[in-house]
């Protein structure tokens, strides 16, 4: 299909899954006439039809709600939150409801359905439409995490999560949803959730990372590779389930890790993933775990948005100074 943009990977899984099951519902505020505040949905009205492609009021916990009782009865709802801040009201239904429904019925019910919503900083947005609050999710039980950072990744994992019979929490970072775009195959072809992506091969240091701070992570690696440092770089890309193998062997093989989020320090999932490397790969460190991150404040919109979000700057002195921890 030539070259396309994160968001529009994300348009053609969407109609891809509508084709392959009529059981695919996609709902939420605007996604119908408008096609989506950032255009995800555009088309999908017209292609499918109102019963299948359907608006909904200004209720969140009403759409979590309605993606509940239609995953209960064999369908397998695509429901869009419009920005992740708008996801607290939808909150009850998601960890009360949505992640128990399998254990609460001893399977008799499954719940498969996927919650989408554009998450994280950069696009100087007014506040609650900025927010990085992956780990809230990622703590739940029952529930699956899935952050994607590139277009084929896009498509390959959101097919996955519509096909997979429970729920799953599903973060598009917006700030890359037209950054850039890649060549692309509208197959059908899913990637498997609960695996990372080693985007980079190196022996000399790990970053991991998810969502859009791939971008300044990369360009962190390319500054490295011209001081003879060899980072790998790997895309954590499912959340929940964590693969924390390939985080313990990249450590195994470096001896050292920088991790990079958005979201604030205290509580992020970077801390998760410092601690299973403590657990499972303590003796392979040559330096201290360090983590690069937003800080614990609200993000300071719009004109400090910037100096909020962690740069490749930042992401390189915490490089450079765990390189030279003696």
């Amino acid at each position: 299909m030539g070259e396309i943009t994160l968001v529009e990977a994300v348009r053609l899984a969407l109609a891809r899954a509508m084709e392959e099951d009529p059981h695919v519902i996609v709902l939420g505020e605007d996604v119908g006439a408008d096609g989506g505040v950032f255009r995800a949905t555009e088309g999908l009205l017209q292609r499918f039809g109102n019963m299948r492609v359907r608006d909904t009021p200004l209720s969140e916990s009403a759409i979590a709600g309605v993606c509940v009782g239609l995953a209960a009865q064999g369908f397998r709802p695509v429901g869009e939150i419009q920005f992740m801040g708008f996801i607290y009201p939808a909150v009850d239904q998601i960890v009360s409801h949505a992640s128990r429904l399998r254990n609460r019925t001893r399977g008799r019910l499954a719940c498969p359905m996927v919650l989408r919503a554009p998450y994280g900083g950069g696009i100087h947005a007014p506040e609650h439409h900025s927010e990085s609050t992956e780990a809230i999710f990622a703590h739940v039980p029952g529930l699956k995490v899935v952050i994607p950072s590139s277009p084929s990744r896009a498509y390959g994992l959101l097919l996955a999560a519509i096909r997979d019979p429970d729920p799953v929490v599903f973060l598009e970072p917006k700030r890359i949803y037209r950054a850039f775009k890649e060549d692309f195959a509208d197959d059908g072809s899913a990637l498997d959730l609960g695996r990372c992506f080693t985007l980079r091969e190196g022996d000399d240091l790990t970053y991991v990372t998810w969502g859009a701070m791939i971008m300044e992570t990369l360009a962190a690696a390319d500054d490295l590779a011209e001081d003879g440092i060899r980072a790998e770089v790997i895309d954590v890309a499912t959340l929940k389930p964590l693969d924390a193998d390939t985080i313990l062997r990249s450590v195994d093989k470096t001896g050292r890790l920088v991790i990079v989020h958005e979201a604030p320090l205290t509580g992020g999932f970077g801390a998760e993933i410092s601690a299973r490397v403590a657990e499972g790969a303590l003796a392979s460190l040559l330096a201290p775990v360090r983590r690069v991150t937003g800080y614990d404040t609200v993000m300071p919109l719009p004109k400090m948005e910037h100096h909020y979000m962690p740069s490749k700057v930042r992401i390189l002195k915490a490089a450079r100074e765990t390189m030279e921890y003696a």
